[in-house]
């Protein structure tokens, strides 16, 4: 996707060898044009699969998500990481590992938004260990909903998430795969659409 690619270059601020700061556009600040246009290419990617919901976890997948679910026309959720005074009973739950924060983060989603019979498109907005999507994919499995996919915003093709899920056999859609970000420079891995 070549306007996210262009964003990814002129505003994205590469911290290290495996840290990319996006937070210009992404995860901090959003842009609500990239996000609309990002909505639109995930759901013409998934859009003959039968979606019902769209799953993601808070909090920089909800932006990608919600546009996704316009334009599908169909509800988005998102798993918490935060306790809430309100969501306490009744949950799907996984543990998530963050590579950048370090942390591991409890995430929860309500067990009345996801049944048995849903088909669910994962949204998020990086894959680089894959830690995120395997602990959606875990909540989904729990409420015996299917993953038709997962969308991924920028994925660091040198890590093992990507591929990993692939293994897996989910056709995972990435919008921007990352092949380095030696000497402070993003290059991007050319596209053969997994």
């Amino acid at each position: 996707m070549d306007l996210l690619k262009k964003k990814i270059q002129t505003e994205g601020k590469v911290l290290s060898d495996t840290v990319l700061k996006v937070d210009a556009f992404l995860n901090h600040q959003i842009d609500p044009v990239l996000m609309q246009e990002i909505g639109k290419e995930f759901a013409n990617r998934f859009r003959e699969k039968g979606i019902t919901k769209v799953l993601t976890l808070e909090s920089s997948g909800i932006a990608p998500a919600t546009m996704t679910g316009l334009e599908l026309g169909i509800p988005v959720i998102f798993a918490r990481k935060r306790q809430s005074l309100t969501l306490t009973d009744h949950l799907y739950t996984a543990e998530v590992y963050s590579f950048t924060k370090q942390v591991t983060s409890k995430v929860s989603v309500s067990q009345d938004f996801i049944k048995q019979g849903d088909n669910l498109l994962i949204i998020d907005d990086f894959l680089a260990n894959g830690q995120a999507a395997f602990g959606l994919i875990d909540i989904a499995e729990q409420a015996g909903a299917d993953v038709a996919g997962i969308g991924i915003v920028i994925e660091k093709g040198f890590q093992k998430g990507g591929q990993a899920l692939r293994d897996k056999g989910i056709c995972v859609e990435s919008l921007a795969i990352i092949d380095s970000l030696a000497d402070h420079q993003v290059t991007f891995k050319e596209e053969d659409h997994n």
